[in-house]
């Protein structure tokens, strides 16, 4: 099997990249919520707890597991060259400018670490000025700011669906819509260009693009087909450019798109918040809302778009040739409906055909999952549901079985 294999989103799981919540986490606060994109902070020892578990059902289930920490550490260890890059883009990236007084000190302290995977860890949690040497000489912008943070952390890491997409064998390499989220994609485009599995592997996407788009809108459907969700992260135009790149560039065998424009908002931020397949003919969705659905198909050297006047289900029957099964969150309850979709009950990671990972404080929608004959996994949720991403969110399968 080749190093990434997805053409879809309910075969069997071989590998999965995941991202165990650390430091960056507990360096948040209720005056930097919003900025950061949480609506409250982990209780980070049951977050562990939590995370942990879900590995476990994964490795159980003969998933190998993979961390981001692990991959970008294994890679800025290939040559002192490439972890001198990988530094100085960071921070540079993190708006201290290179020619600045503050960005050697910032350098300095970054390479006082012997071990790579313990640097990475501290990269993504975060680093305070007051934590800096700067052998009594401070910058004006130690001295005169009043922030804590002279690289702010991470904390969105844990959703390592968002900054890449893996597609066939290749990957969408995001440019992400918030700037707390930018730097994210930096890991990926180290990893692909020089970790020795993955180095040289396809983008279809390039993170230094103008139009966002985020991976929680990315949904491969079979070998020719994907979906991508016009949402609060992921513009328009980038679903042209995307499509221009898998139409008209490279060996892709994609050759069609349906774009389904969603509400924007917080509960809505991407197309898997409301909408997940389970396996070939069954779907978990918030509601069988009538979003306005369009069609891009490869034309020759071009492109052909198209309006359609199809619901959800009528393009999934279309896709796979069947009839398809929605089955809606909270049970169609109104009030619990939206009160579990605010939990991610409608996010569901598919392991194989028709079982998926799901949250355990959604037992309404588990249970209408059930009566459908899906099998249900449940992980415990108290404090993962606080950074409102589900299993899915949770998680960049690099390697699925073929499915036919």
């Amino acid at each position: 099997m080749k190093k990434i294999n997805i053409k879809s989103e309910y075969g069997k799981l071989k590998k999965v990249l995941l991202h165990r919540p650390g430091e960056e986490t507990e360096n948040i606060a209720p005056s930097t919520y919003e900025k950061l994109l949480f609506d409250d902070a982990y209780f980070l020892k049951q977050a562990q707890i939590e995370h942990d578990y879900f590995a476990k059902v994964l490795r159980d289930n003969g998933v190998e597991v993979l961390y981001l920490e692990d991959l970008v550490a294994e890679t800025i260890s290939v040559s002192e060259e490439i972890k001198n890059d990988f530094l100085e883009q960071f921070v540079h990236e993190a708006k201290i400018d290179k020619k600045s007084r503050l960005f050697p000190t910032v350098i300095k302290y970054l390479k006082s670490f012997d071990d790579n995977k313990e640097l990475i860890v501290k990269m993504m949690a975060g680093v305070r000025f007051n934590e800096l040497n700067n052998d009594g000489r401070k910058s004006l912008s130690e001295i005169s700011t009043n922030k804590l943070f002279v690289l702010e952390p991470l904390p969105n890491l844990i959703f390592t669906r968002d900054p890449f997409s893996t597609i066939e064998h290749g990957i969408s390499l995001h440019t992400m819509r918030f700037e707390t989220r930018k730097r994210e994609t930096l890991f990926g485009y180290f990893i692909f260009k020089y970790h020795p599995e993955y180095k040289g592997t396809t983008k279809y996407y390039n993170r230094t693009r103008s139009s966002t788009i985020e991976g929680g809108d990315v949904m491969i459907l079979n070998e020719t087909t994907i979906a991508v969700g016009i949402s609060q992260r992921t513009e328009a135009q980038s679903i042209e450019k995307l499509a221009e790149k898998l139409f008209l560039e490279g060996n892709s065998s994609i050759n069609t798109i349906y774009a389904f424009d969603i509400p924007k908002g917080r509960s809505w931020m991407h197309l898997d918040t409301v909408f997940t397949q389970i396996d070939k003919n069954k779907f978990s969705i918030f509601n069988n809302y009538k979003f306005d659905v369009y069609k891009i198909t490869k034309d020759k050297d071009d492109m052909k778009i198209e309006s359609l006047q199809k619901d959800i289900s009528e393009v999934m029957e279309d896709v796979f040739g069947n009839e398809v099964t929605l089955i809606v969150c909270g049970n169609g309850d109104p009030l619990i409906s939206e009160r579990e979709q605010w939990n991610d009950g409608s996010n569901v990671l598919a392991i194989a055909p028709n079982t998926v990972i799901t949250y355990n404080r959604n037992y309404v929608t588990n249970k209408a999952l059930r009566d459908k004959g899906v099998n249900v996994i449940e992980i415990p949720s108290s404090e993962l549901s606080r950074g409102r991403g589900g299993p899915r969110c949770m998680s960049m399968p690099l390697q699925r079985e073929d499915v036919e």
